[in-house]
């Protein structure tokens, strides 16, 4: 018994393929979030509170995130805020800590 062959295209053929949202999607900031993120700060920075807020900082990076990215995700901060954040040893505690209870919080929310 021999089969038909019906090649298709590249493109159709690897179309819709991946179920699964890559890290980089799973971090990307949609245009609602960074504007629900802007009023809820202000345009300050949502550490210091003094200095205008330029950048967003995830709260959970991308390789630990196992949703989309929302505004509860985010931090709107001055660069200054962002890199202590980021670098510095009690910077990155202070993230984790915050991380923490946010998705404890998230996952007893989804749990009601």
């Amino acid at each position: 018994m021999t089969m038909p062959f019906h090649p298709q295209p590249k493109t159709k053929a690897l179309r819709n393929v991946r179920i699964k949202q890559t890290q980089k999607q799973m971090g990307d900031i949609s245009p609602s979030v960074d504007a629900e993120l802007k009023v809820r700060s202000h345009g300050l920075c949502e550490r210091c509170g003094k200095a205008r807020a330029t950048e967003r900082a995830h709260l959970t990076g991308r390789k630990q995130l196992e949703w989309k990215t929302t505004a509860a995700d985010l931090l709107h901060l001055c660069t200054a805020c962002h890199d202590w954040l980021d670098e510095t040893p009690e910077g990155i505690q202070t993230r984790r800590m915050m991380a923490t209870v946010l998705n404890y919080e998230l996952r007893r929310n989804q749990s009601r």
